[in-house]
């Protein structure tokens, strides 16, 4: 037996063993897959905010998290006789050999292009999906919207329809920014569920022109949120550090203090490490 093999069943008696009605962990009895939703989708945030950072240990650590929950999951479904951890290992191996003739077979892929193509058929012509009524059908309901956006519109690009150049994508952000302002204006003035849906549609349609300007340009957008998050914390952990040294309460009363320590942290940033005052990027 390898290494993996070993890990893998010594894990597994872990997780049988806290799961177990003779002696197991209360917290971990308590558990169902619907309780544990939330806690799969944290931990593959945390996964990806882990590889973002580029720290091997934080990597592993949370890769490690992750697979806990999944594994958690499957093995309640054993419990409950539904299917075995072992099914979905096994069915997930088939698929993998199924779906990788060019590996497994004998059959040939130039490029990824053509690996797609065909995983496209083999889930149709061996597997007996129905074919997509439409290319976008492919990419899934379940992501999370930003993910979403930025997933529909590379589809849609595959087939041509795209911006001709970075100009017209820039005009149709700052168009659909003058939408949103004025469907604010409407909004503010009625106060109608109606207008208040129109501004909903507007805000919608700038975000998905912000995602789409962020794909044009070979940026992830996912990446650039997570960026101006952790900007945006940082920057203002430097305001209640400041806050606090003048012994000021964060109130909207200070709000010109606290936007003199938020420029602070600004200039903080950009300057080089002297020992002095500064916020590290």
């Amino acid at each position: 037996m390898d290494g993996a093999a070993q890990s893998f069943e010594r894990f597994f008696e872990i997780v049988k063993r806290l799961r177990s009605p003779d002696g197991g962990c209360p917290w971990d009895l308590e558990q169902t897959p619907q309780s544990l939703l939330g806690s799969l989708i944290e931990e593959a945030y945390e996964c990806v905010e882990a590889v973002g950072e580029g720290d091997t240990g934080h990597i592993r650590e949370e890769l490690g998290d992750l697979f806990l929950v999944v594994c958690m999951i499957s093995y309640m479904h054993e419990q409950a006789g539904l299917f075995a951890v072992a099914d979905v290992l096994d069915s997930l191996s088939e698929k993998l050999v199924r779906r990788h003739p060019h590996v497994f077979g004998g059959e040939t892929a130039r490029d990824s292009d053509e690996v797609l193509r065909n995983w496209a058929r083999i889930k149709v012509e061996v597997e007996g999906r129905k074919p997509k009524a439409s290319a976008l059908d492919s990419v899934s309901r379940a992501l999370p919207p930003l993910e979403r956006a930025f997933r529909l519109q590379k589809k849609a690009a595959k087939f041509g329809f795209d911006w001709a150049d970075t100009e017209g994508v820039f005009a149709k952000t700052e168009e659909e920014l003058g939408e949103a302002r004025a469907a604010s204006s409407e909004a503010a003035r009625l106060r109608t569920p109606d207008s208040l849906r129109d501004l909903e549609a507007e805000l919608g349609d700038l975000l998905f022109s912000a995602v789409n300007l962020c794909r044009f340009l070979d940026v992830d957008p996912s990446a650039a949120l997570q960026g101006a998050n952790a900007k945006f914390a940082r920057r203002f952990e430097y305001v209640e550090n400041g806050m606090k040294r003048a012994e000021e309460p964060m109130n909207a009363a200070n709000i010109a203090l606290m936007d003199k320590f938020w420029e602070a942290a600004k200039t903080a940033e950009k300057t080089p490490k002297t020992g002095g005052m500064e916020i590290n990027g």
